[in-house]
């Protein structure tokens, strides 16, 4: 992607780092492990908004949505370049990025070249992992859910080696840990709120 990184000399405005303390405390997890996770992510959030860069060292927030089709009936992976296994899109925020959500839909629509995409603001998931950045750090990663438009035509970007559509029930392989874990919440939050799903 062609716009500047956080960590790449500038901090994302104190706003973003509000928006992830709030949202997540008003969040009712979806799982133990999102509880738990969930926890640890507002923990590592009271160090202030240095924890939405990636320069942070003992972890970062980031942001990801797993984007479901028109119907409901199948989910948008990507085949990443880096560590060759299909997960859903999502990646690092930025300075300029307002909500987490934002985020997330930011990233979702830059790597699957789909315009018009609808993110419910109402996380699906928290996840804490082991990532390369700074030379290991972990990315604390909320989830949000997408729509699609219909006859929505994807785009590969830099950061993909390959998009594919998949049905909810058939995922391919290899597959990232975790990406399994967002398909009920998703499915859930398109019944929740359909309509009420917005940018």
């Amino acid at each position: 992607m062609s716009t500047p990184r956080v960590g790449q000399g500038s901090l994302p405005d104190t706003r973003l780092h509000a928006d992830a303390v709030s949202v997540l405390r008003r969040w009712t997890p979806t799982s133990a492990a999102a509880a738990e996770a969930r926890d640890r992510t507002l923990d590592l959030l009271s160090a202030g908004p240095v924890t939405m860069n990636r320069a942070h060292r003992v972890g970062h927030v980031t942001a990801s949505a797993l984007v479901l089709d028109a119907t409901g009936e199948r989910v948008l992976l990507c085949l990443h370049g880096k560590f060759h296994q299909w997960v859903q899109l999502g990646g690092h925020c930025e300075p300029g990025d307002p909500t987490l959500a934002a985020a997330a839909l930011r990233e979702a629509t830059e790597e699957s070249g789909v315009a018009g995409l609808r993110i419910d603001p109402v996380p699906i998931d928290v996840d804490i992992h082991p990532v390369g950045c700074q030379g290991g750090s972990f990315h604390h990663d909320v989830r949000f859910a997408a729509l699609a438009p219909s006859g929505a035509a994807v785009r590969v970007s830099e950061e993909s080696e390959e998009l594919g559509w998949f049905p909810s029930d058939r995922l391919p392989e290899p597959l990232a840990g975790g990406t399994t874990q967002l398909i009920a919440p998703a499915l859930a939050a398109l019944r929740r709120a359909p309509l009420r799903l917005a940018p």
